[in-house]
């Protein structure tokens, strides 16, 4: 990831956790406070919602629901890439049960200590929080069961790199099952290169068959993009205003162009070639 994104996240992401901590309505995804439809509105039921500190929700900035989707088992080892305030974690955590783990994984200080707060207050004790970065994950290889994300691989400036180290961490036979934000067509060069929608998950998503292409790069198999909710001209125009771009002329340009979508790969069980079964 280069410096100056990796520097944006940081403090965009660091705000909304600081926002949050101190009770004021969060900012995400480009969207002014309080403004976060279409991509992180309604996204857990009420059942979850009740089982993990508020804050935790509150600082949900996803764009979908890994953990209802990613069907985790009793006994496994979870690693949410890009936790922010550990909602995800902990709601796995409580999914794998006593003898299973889940770790969150966030670069960013004032998200790791809303999440070490949010696990406190939870009172879970099969849960870790480490910093670090997603382009290099401090786990060794082979140690985890399952990958599971929210819309945060999609702002990696290294998305290659990211899903190579997903693939070194999981165990042979492990599952990659994230929610992202995927491309489902040309976008204008000023939404793909303005920084803003970039932070805001749009302007960093790959393309469908980019996704499916770079997953089977890092050796995973079995990849399948399941569309979980396709945003419409009108959801853009609060992200397109936030990036200072021309809300009426872009938003019908971008029409079912963006989609939050659940994407499924697996580690081959056995060896596939050189470098396939490290760990």
């Amino acid at each position: 990831m280069s410096t100056d994104l990796q520097i944006t996240i940081q403090e965009k992401y660091g705000q909304a956790a600081a926002d949050v901590a101190a009770g004021k309505p969060k900012s995400c995804c480009g969207a002014a406070p309080g403004g976060c439809d279409p991509i992180t509105a309604n996204l857990y039921d009420a059942a979850e919602a009740n089982g993990v500190p508020e804050k935790a929700m509150l600082a949900s900035l996803g764009c979908g629901n890994p953990t209802a989707l990613a069907q985790l088992h009793a006994g496994e080892t979870v690693l949410d890439l890009g936790s922010g305030g550990g909602v995800d974690v902990l709601l796995s955590a409580r999914r794998v049960g006593p003898f299973g783990k889940a770790y969150g994984l966030d670069m960013t200080d004032e998200m790791l200590a809303l999440a070490r707060e949010n696990q406190r207050q939870s009172g879970l004790t099969n849960v870790e929080f480490l910093k670090g970065e997603i382009e290099h994950i401090p786990l060794p290889d082979a140690s985890v069961d399952v990958i599971i994300s929210n819309c945060v691989i999609n702002l990696s400036g290294d998305k290659d790199r990211v899903l190579r180290e997903a693939f070194r961490v999981l165990r042979p036979g492990g599952r990659f099952a994230v929610s992202d934000v995927v491309g489902r067509g040309a976008v204008p060069e000023a939404v793909r290169h303005n920084m803003s929608l970039w932070i805001g998950c749009i302007a960093g998503a790959l393309q469908e068959d980019e996704y499916r292409a770079k997953l089977a790069a890092a050796g995973f198999e079995d990849v399948a993009i399941e569309v979980t909710r396709a945003y419409r001209a009108e959801d853009a125009r609060e992200f397109l205003a936030a990036g200072g771009l021309d809300a009426d002329a872009l938003a019908p340009t971008l029409d079912g162009k963006f989609a939050g979508a659940f994407i499924r790969a697996n580690k081959p069980a056995a060896c596939c070639g050189p470098g396939c079964c490290q760990g």
